[in-house]
């Protein structure tokens, strides 16, 4: 008799148990629509309504055209969730208990300060203080290992940045690793934070920058060789040029690929079409990620599977860029190797799959 094939079911099901790294998920993009109720109505938020149903529309992307600044207008809606220090703790907790629960064992949850603390007027520090608390509580809770990044927006006023990059520096005992630019890449370019990202990375910060996302290659080179960049958030652009491709190739540069988030902005046009296998067929370190997990009603287990089904990415490569992200991990030399070595252990890699590039 023939081999039986695998289901839809036996295959998510073998996703669903893979231990998982996530190194691009945003804190103000994984609240649970739930606690997003409960806190409208406990602090009386005026929104067109404050069931779930009426929630979704506003903070989720659900049948809509894609599109990149109609995708980021769903933050806006979000910074209203912020009240008060325990919905901030609660909202970090949740967001590492909801990455535990889909098996990723390592995360870096990034948050924006200024978006958790502007609208009711909280200081930098505090904000911060609440997240690596909230996420320390759940770290302990779920047996996951978590970092935190703080995100400065495109948008910001250099003396905000630089003031983000101190708060930064003085959490990192509180598990603060790094730095990350995000925002409009169309319509604030990068330029204008390379002292600060520079002198960050000199202060010991590793740092991640969102382009090649819907900006284009350049980005990219500009985010590597003036702001030193270590990984790219997104960065799918990159195949348009082969200088750019060869320039992430020799600097071992590391790409937080997001393939939900990317169809949603309209940064690719589907699923089919987009370049994570030809990212892969390059050679260069791709990691895979989840972005928003609620704005994109997505989890990891769900980026692997439509990895699989809609790009034809084997489970091997899968695996691969698991272990590429634990080689890419925001910690020292020696505690990325170990965690490399335990993923590849639980993973079941050969030694000859041990390389860091993810051709299948």
């Amino acid at each position: 008799m023939g081999r039986v094939r695998p289901t839809i079911d036996d295959i998510r099901s073998q996703l669903c148990a893979l231990p998982k790294i996530d190194l691009h998920r945003h804190l103000e993009g994984s609240l649970r629509l739930h606690t997003l109720a409960e806190i409208a109505q406990e602090h009386d938020i005026d929104l067109p309504g404050r069931a779930i149903q009426d929630l979704r529309p506003l903070v989720t992307v659900s049948g809509e055209e894609p599109d990149f600044h109609r995708f980021l207008e769903k933050f806006k809606v979000l910074r209203r969730f912020y009240p008060t220090r325990e919905a901030v703790e609660r909202i970090a907790y949740e967001a590492v208990a909801d990455a535990a629960d889909d098996n990723v064992q390592y995360l870096e949850l990034r948050f924006n300060p200024v978006a958790l603390a502007r609208a009711q007027g909280f200081p930098l520090e505090a904000v911060t203080r609440w997240v690596c608390r909230g996420a320390a509580d759940a770290r302990q809770d779920y047996n996951i290992r978590v970092n935190l990044i703080v995100q400065i927006g495109r948008d910001e006023a250099l003396e905000t940045a630089r003031e983000l990059v101190q708060v930064a520096l003085a959490h990192r005992d509180e598990g603060v690793v790094g730095l990350d630019l995000a925002g409009d890449e169309e319509g604030f370019p990068a330029p204008p934070f390379q002292a600060v990202f520079r002198q960050a990375r000199r202060d010991g910060l590793h740092l991640t920058v969102h382009a090649g996302e819907v900006g284009p290659p350049a980005n990219v080179e500009e985010a590597i060789r003036n702001l030193e960049a270590e990984r790219i958030g997104h960065g799918v652009r990159c195949v348009e040029d082969p200088r750019v491709v060869q320039l992430i190739r020799e600097r071992k540069i590391t790409l937080e690929v997001c393939p939900t988030s990317n169809v949603q902005t309209g940064a690719v046009h589907d699923f089919w079409r987009h370049p994570l296998p030809d990212l892969l067929s390059l050679g260069l370190r791709v990691s895979i990620n989840t972005d928003d997990p609620s704005i994109s009603d997505t989890t990891l287990t769900d980026e692997y599977w439509v990895a699989m089904s809609a790009m034809r990415i084997t489970l091997k490569q899968i695996k691969r860029t698991i272990v590429t992200a634990a080689q890419a991990s925001f910690q020292p030399r020696e505690d990325q190797e170990r965690l490399a070595a335990w993923f590849r252990r639980e993973l079941e890699l050969d030694d000859d799959e041990r390389r860091p590039d993810n051709n299948g």
